[in-house]
């Protein structure tokens, strides 16, 4: 019984791990709103990133869904800071495409907000009617207010390799209540912006926070659907040490190759070539193993790394992940 259960366990084990390593690694750029700019301005009194709430609010659903692997959202600014580019150039399929492969994701989740605000109805009632309200006649009418919010927005996945649109996704959200403003009956408005409070229970529990969640989780849904057109990148690494002091080594490759923080190296050095006696070309070098790197740092032409071995590294060792 006992080989049985451990039997089940490892198996168990070995499947989660197969699991993790088929999850496609994505990562989610702030959404244009360029469209309903006014649209938030008229709601908030001022300008709001709203884009950026939207991005984060795919990234939590996204992670719990499991679908996918999502890349932390202070690397992605870290990148997007150094490459300088607009929020016209990262809406380009190219240039997503070119921070993916920075980044070493298999795609790059980008969109638009293309609704966002209020579709009001007011219903007057006159003197001596019968008020649908009330269910009473009266003498100087009624006003019946009924708020709603609607959201909409739209995404596409690229792939990083090659620039090409895998998948498509759109998201609608209404919510309706009556005499309540977007953000009010709920949670009060969220004061300081939509881009951080959107993530928020307080900003959940407005009309406007509802059509809000309601259309992520249309679209987010619709990216969990069409997960298996996205091929996960086949990553084979192939570097040498550039510098090695105590126990951190820096490798001259880095995310341009798909090297990312927590992949685990092997470390070679080489003994000796094996040449073809015919010609003197070189038909493979024999290495013995030494140690192994763990990533804790990456750019996009080297890598830092922890590294532990028999003996110390030294520039000019191999390393590799095959």
């Amino acid at each position: 019984m006992r080989r049985f259960v451990v039997s089940l366990v490892l198996a168990a084990v070995v499947t989660t791990s197969a699991a993790a390593q088929q999850r496609k690694r994505v990562a989610v750029v702030n959404f244009d709103y360029a469209t309903v700019r006014s649209s938030v301005a008229a709601i908030y009194g001022t300008d709001q990133d709203i884009g950026k709430g939207i991005a984060d609010l795919i990234v939590e659903k996204l992670v719990a869904s499991g679908k996918y692997s999502v890349i932390e959202r202070k690397a992605l600014d870290k990148i997007l800071g150094e490459q300088n580019l607009s929020n016209s150039d990262r809406a380009d399929s190219n240039s997503a495409a070119r921070i993916g492969r920075v980044l070493g994701v298999d795609a790059i989740i980008m969109g638009s907000i293309t609704q966002f605000g209020r579709d009001d109805k007011s219903t007057g009632v006159g003197g001596g009617a019968l008020s649908r309200v009330t269910g009473t006649f009266g003498l100087g009418g009624v006003k019946h207010t009924e708020a709603k919010a609607v959201v909409g927005i739209s995404a596409r996945m690229v792939n990083t390799d090659t620039a090409e649109i895998v998948a498509t996704a759109k998201g609608v959200g209404e919510s309706t209540r009556k005499g309540t403003s977007l953000l009010g009956a709920g949670g009060g408005s969220v004061v300081g912006g939509a881009g951080g409070g959107m993530t928020s229970q307080n900003f959940a529990n407005t009309i406007l926070g509802e059509a809000v969640n309601a259309s992520v989780d249309q679209l987010c849904f619709q990216l969990d659907q069409q997960s298996g057109r996205l091929v996960a990148r086949a990553v084979v690494i192939d570097g040498l040490v550039a510098d090695s002091t105590g126990g951190t080594v820096v490798l001259n490759v880095g995310s341009r190759k798909g090297l990312k923080v927590g992949d685990r190296l092997e470390v070679r050095r080489k003994i000796r070539d094996v040449r073809d006696p015919a010609t003197g070309k070189i038909l493979r070098s024999i290495a013995d193993r030494v140690g192994e790197v763990v990533i804790t740092e990456v750019d996009e032409q080297s890598a830092v790394g922890r590294y532990t071995g028999t003996t110390p590294a030294k520039v000019g060792d191999m390393v590799s992940n095959h």
